[in-house]
């Protein structure tokens, strides 16, 4: 009896031991069940049962200044381009809300930008400013180069200038730019060439090295005040040079239609001595053959005169024939009443010295 009741106390103990284990293990389970809810709740449901909850996201160096930073799925370029905007439009710190009923990671943005301050930060030239601000400053500065005289004052600022085509170009206007430029230079030279056909004959050369020695020398200031756009527009796009477009107008527009009334008077100047000076008919033959070099095929001699290489070089078969031109064009002069003044009033020892070095230049020895 004693034993039995010794197995009943002992097989009691056993049952409460284990009952008393369970409790404890379903005991750590509910805490295990009660912190892993906790990290949920704390972590957005980021942790769930037997897993150690995430650390925290690293600050981006604009919330580690204390600034809201939109996360609606922005690429960061365009995250970062829209909190500067918002950031010159409002201040630091400003124009980006949560939006309401969203959590910490739905930061919405609600930038309330007016369109003025959006231009000024964009440095927009639209085509409307280009034609009412920008163009007619152009215009203006290319009607004073284009009819000025050489050496005069022109109360301009290439400074101005040279940034109005700088900003154009930038905006993306060279193609209007180019237009404009060019529309304009060809009404100009078209009125330079209605002045010259109602020119009397005998201003008539004269007018046209003025119109000529003009424009050119307008070219030295307005090439290099659109070199921007020539640069990037003309030379990139059009494969093409801004001078050359300019001098191939002045071609077209004037020398073309002015050429077969200029050479005849030119050839008569030839036979005129100082009928036109020298300087001026220089000048002309040498813009002549600068607009285009085929033009030197109506008066070969007349080109040769003032540029080099262009007859055939001399042979010596030819010697006696050059000799014979060169004592016709004498003749000629003398006759025209050109002398060749008193050749006997030369100056004390002149004539000993000529002869005796022609004397010992015939002679071998002479040292």
């Amino acid at each position: 009896m004693e034993e039995e009741s010794m197995e009943e106390e002992g097989g009691g103990g056993g049952s409460i031991s284990s009952s008393s284990s369970y409790e404890a293990l379903m005991d750590d389970q509910n805490h295990n069940n009660w912190e892993a809810a906790e990290a949920a709740a704390a972590g957005g449901g980021r942790s769930g049962y037997g897993q150690q909850p995430l650390p925290p996201s690293p600050l981006s160096p604009v919330e580690s200044r204390g600034e809201c930073t939109p996360r609606g799925g922005l690429d960061p370029p365009e995250d970062f381009e829209m909190q500067m905007l918002s950031e010159a439009a409002h201040g630091p710190g400003k124009g980006c809300e949560t939006a309401p009923g969203k959590g910490r990671d739905s930061a919405g943005i609600n930038l309330n930008i007016n369109p003025s301050a959006s231009k000024f930060l964009m440095n927009v030239i639209t085509i409307e400013d280009y034609k009412s601000t920008y163009w007619p400053k152009l215009d203006s500065a290319i009607d004073q180069l284009l009819t000025q005289s050489p050496g005069d004052y022109i109360p301009i600022s290439y400074e101005q200038i040279y940034s109005c085509v700088y900003k154009c170009v930038c905006q993306q206007h060279s193609e209007q730019m180019y237009s404009d430029l060019i529309k304009k230079i060809t009404n100009h030279l078209e009125r330079v060439s209605k002045e010259l056909q109602a020119s009397p004959p005998d201003l008539y050369v004269e007018r046209f090295n003025v119109a000529l020695g003009q424009y050119m020398g307008a070219l030295q200031s307005i090439v290099p005040l659109f070199i921007y756009m020539n640069k990037f527009y003309i030379e990139t796009k059009l494969n093409r040079d801004l001078r050359n477009d300019l001098i191939k107008l002045f071609t077209e527009h004037v020398a073309e239609k002015h050429i077969y009334s200029l050479m005849p008077l030119l050839l008569e100047a030839q036979s005129t001595p100082f009928w036109i000076s020298p300087s001026t008919m220089a000048n002309i033959v040498k813009g002549l053959y600068m607009l285009r070099p085929e033009w030197v095929q109506m008066a070969p001699a007349l080109f040769s005169k003032f540029i080099p290489n262009i007859l055939p070089p001399a042979v010596e078969s030819e010697l006696e024939e050059y000799a014979a031109q060169d004592r016709k064009l004498q003749q000629e002069l003398i006759q025209e009443g050109f002398s060749r003044g008193d050749q006997s009033r030369k100056r004390p020892g002149e004539e000993l010295t000529y002869n005796g070095s022609a004397s010992c230049a015939s002679s071998r020895g002479c040292r």
